[in-house]
């Protein structure tokens, strides 16, 4: 009987989602005693955060509820546990979990922590390796982002009617003015959110954040305002073709600083030769590409939620109109 509701409830998205979220949060936690604490900073506020805030979004246009499968999908679970069992024969010539013998602590490792307060000078440690080592590797899942966000755009804009803005700003009116005394705290929160977010963007060369974190923590605080007050009042206060263009602006200053880079007689991405100094050099690359980072992640995150909670009130006012 207990197996039967645990199936019945695995079917119910809702609970899904919440168990994605509480998945999330509980692998921040296991991050935190790892003294990972950046990738737990990141695991919280990305994978237990705006993720499980999006999936709502899409769970509200969808469905609660799972459609029962018309056929046994038994060529998908062939080629899953094919694959499963080829990547857990992969992981027999990997070195065991924490062995000190393994290539990254004698290698890797050891060559980040001697040298990169020097190279660098940067104190956290985590963002001498994304920002600069591995800057390739972070323009590149800062492109992802912005494209993630364009496909997102594209499948889920709507063309909508003056009749249909009417319809939505009244099913707006009818929803969001009913909740007088989140919304009164909301906005008492929401300057602390946001100042919070320009503290993380910032303050990453020094602890834990950067431009990943920073980006989700200010999207929460809009994306929360438009929830609390109604997506048409966050369209007058946030434009989304401003969304939009800032999305490509901060891909564009991240590139822009490697064709400086370039310019000035060194490799694309080469902060040292950006001042006089190396040391100077480095941290104002670092700064210049973070701020990138954080302008595209919070413009796209913005956008994909403006995309799916748009997709889902015109939906309502469709049905509204059809009733």
């Amino acid at each position: 009987m207990g197996i039967a509701i645990a199936i019945n409830q695995i079917k119910d998205m809702f609970a899904v989602v919440m168990l994605a979220g509480i998945y999330g949060l509980v692998s921040a936690s296991f991050f935190v005693t790892l003294d990972a604490v950046d990738v737990a900073f990141t695991e919280a506020s990305v994978g237990a955060g705006i993720s499980t805030l999006l999936m709502l979004t899409t769970v509200a246009m969808t469905g609660r509820t799972e459609h029962e499968a018309s056929h046994k999908p038994m060529l998908a679970l062939f080629v899953v546990m094919v694959t499963g069992g080829l990547l857990i024969y992969g992981t027999f010539d990997m070195p065991y979990f924490g062995s000190v013998d393994a290539p990254v602590q004698n290698h890797v490792g050891p060559r980040y922590i001697l040298y990169s307060m020097q190279e660098i000078g940067v104190p956290n440690m985590v963002t001498s390796v994304l920002a600069s080592y591995r800057g390739f590797d972070t323009f590149g899942e800062v492109t992802v982002i912005f494209t993630a966000g364009i496909g997102v755009l594209a499948l889920l804009s709507v063309v909508r009617r003056p009749e249909d803005d009417t319809a939505i700003e009244a099913i707006n009116d009818s929803m969001h003015e009913k909740h007088l005394i989140l919304r009164v705290v909301i906005k008492t929160l929401i300057p602390f959110i946001l100042l919070y977010a320009f503290y993380v963007q910032f303050h990453g060369d020094f602890g834990p954040g950067g431009g990943f974190q920073a980006g989700v923590i200010f999207a929460a605080g809009i994306i929360l305002y438009a929830m609390l007050f109604g997506l048409s009042v966050a369209r007058r206060v946030i434009r989304q073709p401003l969304v939009q263009l800032l999305s490509a602006v901060g891909v564009l200053i991240y590139g822009s600083v490697g064709v400086v880079s370039m310019l000035n007689g060194g490799s694309f991405l080469d902060y040292d030769v950006l001042s006089a100094d190396p040391i100077a050099g480095q941290h104002l690359g670092i700064l210049l590409i973070e701020l990138g980072v954080g302008v595209t992640v919070a413009s796209v995150m913005i956008m994909i939620f403006f995309s799916f909670a748009g997709r889902s009130e015109y939906q309502q006012a469709k049905k509204g109109e059809s009733l």
